[in-house]
């Protein structure tokens, strides 16, 4: 399912819990305890960033016209279909940084272990178990959903109607 990351802004309490649930998502051991242990130390996709008088977790927008698959000069980027997100082959990254400098978001980094990026992949595996993405499930405030794009859309059109009934 094409899916998008809703972020409710006045929910999230910066207590990084999404951040820990990303990094042991992308585990070896996908458990805690596990990935505590592990050399290197797994990277969270998904960060906690603070703006003027609110905090809210940054990951990958799933842009549909992807600019960072489009300058990727080896492919490392790609979706496997049109409803799926925007995923890295780490063996095909060479770490030339194209995508960070056209990630429109600023979400995309340099794994801090090896010469390839890091980047937000909705926990791919984990949509295709029928699972939500690993920091959404673990948001104690609530403040990350994970919604269809029609029911999004359908959403904003409403309140958009509703905006104009009211004025």
């Amino acid at each position: 399912m094409k899916g998008v990351l809703v972020v409710r802004v006045g929910r999230c309490t910066a207590c990084k819990t999404c951040e820990l649930a990303c990094a042991v998502e992308h585990s070896a051991s996908k458990n805690l305890l596990g990935a505590i242990a592990e050399e290197p130390a797994p990277s969270s996709r998904v960060s906690v960033e603070k703006g003027p008088g609110f905090v809210a977790p940054l990951q990958c927008r799933q842009c549909v016209d992807a600019p960072c698959v489009v300058v990727c000069p080896t492919k490392a980027l790609y979706r496997s279909g049109p409803d799926s997100p925007v995923v890295i082959d780490h063996e095909l990254c060479v770490g030339c940084r194209s995508c960070v400098l056209a990630c429109p978001f600023g979400v995309i980094r340099m794994d801090r272990y090896s010469q390839a990026i890091i980047k937000c992949d909705q926990c791919a595996a984990r949509l295709e178990r029928g699972e939500l993405p690993a920091c959404v499930s673990a948001c104690p405030a609530q403040a990350l959903e994970f919604k269809s794009l029609d029911t999004v859309t359908g959403q904003k059109k409403m309140a958009y109607l509703l905006a104009i009934e009211h004025s």
